[in-house]
């Protein structure tokens, strides 16, 4: 009988396992960025974004404390230097740097103290503003129906006012023009492109999946309002808003130099350039360095509110 041999099965090749090691760190997933996230990463490498941050800081810095910039009283002239100074690089940050005016006031003292009414009427214009447009465009856009009608007419008589008259008809009422009265008037009209924007973007917004769900969850309108929908339209209002802050630092001094804004003894950009106008061939820099700042200062914010919009529009990215 043959030998019957035997065959050695061969086993199959083990897989391979790689080695961990374990104090090698564990890469954990990246988080998604919301919008918010993804703006400001955008917003950190625009250099308009830059530039005008550093401008803007600087310059709510000159209003909270003028002082820091120069002792020289704003108010005070001496007619021994009238129309007296220019510039000059050895004088930075004397009362004498940029020269004088007709009474003998300190065009730099003014320049540094002006600041801080011109920049107060644009904030607080703009935070009001924001607050009242964006309730009303809230509500219009999320509960519609008759609401939404009557709250929609409103803002288009206001809106077919023209802003600069409507606001001179509305200083006229007042005998003293203070930093506030001009906030009001200025308010009192500039409300209504807010509302626009935001009721647009809550209608838009109310349809979403998430406000459905909330409110088949029981939640109510108030919740509904400030913690799902309010957060999500805050972008188009927020583009809106900072673009507009320096249209109303310019409104401002359009009302104080036509002699409808701010009056002296307030210190204004507006009110100085009014009075420059008549100067401007005996001494050109009364006018001019007022003007340069309320510039700068305009367009400062039109730049940030330029790179924030390119941020939160993803159509511009």
């Amino acid at each position: 009988m043959p030998d019957v041999t035997k065959t050695a099965t061969a086993a199959p090749d083990a897989v391979a396992t790689p080695s961990v090691d374990p104090s090698a760190p564990v890469e954990k997933p990246e988080k998604a960025r919301s919008l918010w996230g993804d703006a400001w990463a955008d917003l950190r490498r625009n250099p308009y974004f830059i530039v005008s941050t550093v401008l803007i800081a600087l310059l709510l810095l000159i209003s909270a404390w003028p002082t820091l910039f120069t002792s020289a009283s704003p108010t005070a002239g001496d007619l021994v230097n009238h129309f007296l100074g220019k510039p000059e690089l050895s004088k930075v940050g004397s009362p004498e740097w940029l020269g004088y005016d007709q009474q003998g006031r300190s065009v730099y003292a003014r320049l540094i103290h002006g600041t801080s009414a011109s920049v107060t009427v644009g904030i607080a214009v703009t935070a009001i503003v924001t607050v009242v447009g964006g309730i009303m465009g809230m509500i219009s856009g999320y509960f519609g129906g008759m609401i939404d009608a009557v709250l929609s007419r409103i803002t288009d008589v206001f809106f077919g006012i023209p802003f600069l008259l409507g606001a001179m008809v509305v200083l006229q009422a007042f005998v003293e023009r203070t930093v506030w009265v001009v906030v009001f008037a200025l308010a009192f009209l500039g409300w209504t492109q807010i509302t626009r924007v935001m009721r647009g973007a809550v209608i838009t917004i109310k349809q979403a999946d998430y406000v459905h769900a909330a409110k088949a969850l029981g939640a109510g309108t108030t919740r509904i309002l400030f913690r799902h929908i309010l957060p999500n339209a805050m972008a188009p209002v927020i583009v809106v808003a900072t673009i507009a802050l320096g249209g109303y630092i310019s409104a401002e001094a359009t009302l104080s130099y036509l002699g409808l804004g701010l009056a002296a003894p307030t210190v204004s950009w507006g009110v100085d350039i009014s009075a420059g106008v008549a100067q401007i061939r005996v001494a050109p820099h009364v006018l001019l360095w007022p003007s340069i700042m309320l510039s700068i200062t305009v367009l400062a914010f039109i730049m940030l509110g330029e790179a924030v919009r390119n941020a939160l529009d993803p159509k511009l990215r």
